[in-house]
């Protein structure tokens, strides 16, 4: 075209798009007749044109008297484009706004921060601790951010910054602001059914992501409230659930002086903080593959180490005379720093343990700060033996890593030399003679890189790996199930001169093998000898050496072992013994044990569980013994899912032990049996035969007296997978009950006060009306038929 006509066009655009809808009549104009799905071609087409019309967008025209005037006028307009409703055309507006906004950033970050950003953001802003918006002048129970306004922002959010991807530090900075908002509704909807839980995740993987490790771990830090670096909700904001499957936020509710209602408060306080922690480690088990998880694990670690450095050296102004008041606050705060990171270790220890470390730095860091936090604080006092396992597990970590665990390679021993330092301190100070001797030895095989072995390390690594000692190779019996094992006992940390010391103790202990000494005829199948020390060892007073041997015993089995076989009424008398053990890794070893005992025997095996379950031990307590019922229904569940289909043989004795256990006098034991028994309909195919009576009634009953909201919650819980599940055939097989289910469910809804029953009452009603109407008015089919006429 010549010059004159491009540059009338170009006036008569700049006119146009500077008056009000002007942006969107552009951008209409000129992505007119393209289709972002026709073809590879034109899709790509498409792109260019896009990024070109927002590159458009971002200049600034001659027309215009000044930049800012510019900004101000289309910068909303840009925000606009990402709420077009027309579908066709929504995906190719939303990549024009995307371009024109991350375009805008980079070239005029200040002005862009203004007039799009922050307008982006303004919801979560809103609603923070640092919003300078006065919100004790609010009312109780007034609405700061509507539904559609928060869902629409989390979804802009989530255009802007997920889809376009660029990590520059002004976005960086900008979505830095609101993760703790964005990850209070993540926590909320991860307690409820919302669709707002899967964008929130996807914002803050993103974040955590692109961003620096130092950056990452600052802000995971703030996200557990161990810092100020991200402002979360303000303490007197409250989300609520919404009704659309969003959420909104309002003013709480001020707490009366109620004696109840303080302790209500205090139960919502608790429950709530417990959710934020298991929704932050639920956040890191997507972080596991790039170290992130490993390294706020070891971070936790050192802060824990610290925090009770400083606990140690400040006094007690409760028990010292004369304390202030501000003292009396700080070491509240302290106590509270404390309690805070050690339920941060233990739920990352239970959730993201098994593959929370990916290289040999991580599991140097790991080492290392078990090993200072022991050089600081030896095992002294009542926690004595839980330091002590902590730091053998530690140190048979590393024993095993220099015992062929891992192909170590020279960059290894340079990692590992770092940890010289420590286990030199160690031997000297440490007061237990037997892990000084054992950290000596240590150091020994790694400065030597590993050709000078002593005999202690070997030992330890035994014991880690699960091997006999002397084979120096790792049998494919001997590897536990999880991670490496901690399971260092200190009978394996001594010398020769030391083992003979103790030859009066361990004969005491168990029999000593005349063959233990030598190799095993056969890798896979140990000799009686062996399974005979595997049974002690079950017994053993240190849990991880009880729980390496509960693994190896199931990995017999596993392997149908002949000489295993025929003590199976031991096994199960050993895992039965060890399923009451309180440690987690030993009864979870026990139960799998169990699970593996039953899936062979199932005739054999399932009437003595059964018969447990219903009646429990003799001479327990009452809330030991349902824990323990309650690790007998997991067996019980994790056996039903190994059966298969031949469960059904066993159908009614399950369902009616889980009946039984639903009428129990323990809150969390009828919970249990409830779900368990959702998930067994589930196993059998819905088909429950003449028990279904017994079913619906039981359910019913509960769910319409039962005290405990968690009861109740559980048994409209098996009404909504009894509904689901049968789906069709719900008219069929639930026919003689349907009418007693919806009556219930109509009931819970209008009556009920708890928001997660009354929410899984409000499913199952959709459930059935679907299924009711699919029945009723079956969808008209279009048949197509051949006659021929004689």
């Amino acid at each position: 075209a010549p010059a004159w006509l491009r540059r009338l066009c170009g006036h008569l655009l700049s006119e146009r798009l500077l008056r009000p809808g002007g942006v969107q009549a552009v951008v209409r104009g000129v992505l007119e007749g393209t289709d972002g799905d026709a073809g590879t071609e034109a899709a790509a087409l498409d792109w260019r044109k896009c990024d070109a019309v927002g590159k458009i967008l971002a200049a600034c025209p001659q027309q215009c008297l000044s930049l800012e005037d510019y900004y101000r006028q289309v910068c909303p307009q840009i925000l606009d484009l990402l709420h077009i409703q027309d579908k066709v055309a929504a995906r190719q507006f939303q990549r024009v706004a995307t371009t024109t906004l991350l375009t805008m950033a980079r070239e005029q970050p200040q002005l862009a921060e203004r007039h799009l950003l922050q307008p982006l953001l303004a919801p979560l802003r809103r609603c923070s601790e640092a919003a300078e918006l006065a919100l004790e002048d609010l009312a109780a129970g007034a609405v700061l951010v509507s539904e559609a306004e928060l869902g629409s922002c989390v979804e802009d959010v989530l255009k802007v910054y997920v889809v376009g991807n660029d990590s520059s530090s002004l976005l960086l900075g900008s979505l830095q602001s609101v993760l703790g908002v964005v990850f209070s509704l993540y926590s909320f909807a991860k307690q409820n059914v919302s669709y707002l839980r899967a964008p929130c995740q996807d914002i803050l993987l993103w974040f955590l992501e692109k961003a620096e490790r130092e950056q990452s771990l600052a802000v995971l830090e703030g996200l557990a409230r161990l810092n100020s670096h991200v402002p979360t909700l303000h303490p007197r904001c409250q989300l609520r659930v919404g009704s659309e499957g969003g959420a909104t936020i309002v003013m709480e509710e001020t707490i009366s002086d109620c004696s109840s209602d303080e302790d209500e408060a205090l139960y919502q306080k608790i429950s709530s903080e417990q959710c934020h922690v298991e929704s932050l480690v639920e956040l890191l088990s997507h972080c596991q593959k790039s170290g992130l998880a490993g390294d706020f694990f070891i971070h936790c670690l050192k802060e824990l180490t610290q925090v009770a450095a400083e606990d140690e050296a400040a006094p007690n102004p409760a028990v010292e005379p004369g304390g202030s008041l501000l003292e009396l606050e700080q070491y509240q705060a302290r106590q509270g720093r404390k309690l805070l990171v050690l339920q941060l270790v233990a739920a990352l220890c239970e959730g993201v343990s098994d593959t929370v470390f990916t290289d040999m730095v991580q599991v140097q860091e790991f080492v290392a700060a078990v090993l200072h936090r022991a050089c600081v604080h030896p095992a002294r006092g009542p926690g004595a033996a839980a330091e002590a396992q902590t730091l053998a597990m530690a140190m048979g970590l590393v024993a095993a890593v220099l015992g062929g665990a891992v192909q170590l390679q020279s960059s290894d021993f340079v990692v590992l030399k770092r940890l010289v330092p420590l286990l030199e301190e160690l031997s000297r100070t440490y007061p237990e003679p037997l892990t000084q001797e054992l950290a000596s030895d240590l150091r020994i095989a790694i400065c030597t890189h590993g050709a000078c072995s002593p005999s202690a390390v070997g030992a330890a690594a035994d014991g880690v790996l699960g091997r006999k000692p002397g084979t120096g190779a790792l049998s494919p019996a001997g590897v536990p199930s999880r991670a490496p094992s901690p399971s260092l006992s200190r009978h394996g940390h001594g010398s020769p001169s030391a083992h003979r010391e103790r030859s009066k103790e361990q004969s005491a202990r168990r029999e000593p093998s005349a063959s233990s000494a030598s190799p095993a005829p056969c890798a896979d199948s140990p000799a009686p000898a062996g399974l005979q020390e595997l049974l002690v060892a079950a017994y053993d007073p240190q849990p991880p050496s009880r729980a390496a041997a509960l693994r190896h015993l199931a990995s017999l089995v596993t392997q149908r072992d002949p000489e295993a076989l025929q003590l199976q009424e031991k096994l199960l008398q050993v895992f039965l013994e060890n399923v009451q053990h309180e440690d987690a890794f030993v009864y979870l070893s026990a139960i799998q044990g169990i699970a593996l005992l039953s899936s062979e025997y199932p005739e054999r095996i399932l009437p003595v569980l059964l018969a447990r379950y219903e009646c429990p031990a003799q001479g327990t307590e009452d809330a030991a013994a349902a824990v323990t019922r309650m690790k007998l229904g997991e067996v019980l569940m994790r056996v039903t899912r190994a059966l298969g289909d031949m469960v059904f043989q066993h159908r009614e004795p399950l369902i009616r032990a889980f009946l039984r256990g639903a009428r129990d006098p323990d809150g969390a034991l009828r919970a249990s049996s409830l779900s368990n028994l959702g998930e067994l309909c589930q196993h059998l195919g819905f088909q429950l035969g003449s028990i279904i009576q017994e079913v619906t009634c039981c359910v019913t009953s509960i769910a319409r007296t039962d005290p405990e909201a968690e009861v109740r919650r559980a048994a409209v819980h098996v009404v909504v997978v009894l509904l689901r599940g049968l789906s069709e055939k719900v008219t069929e097989v639930l026919r003689d009950v349907l009418r007693d289910l919806y009556r219930l469910l109509k009931h819970v809804v209008t009556a009920e006060r708890d928001g997660a029953t009354v929410l899984h009452a409000q499913l199952a009603l959709e459930e059935l009306d679907t299924a009711v109407r699919r029945v009723l008015f079956p969808p008209q089919t279009l048949e197509k038929k051949i006659v021929v006429l004689p």
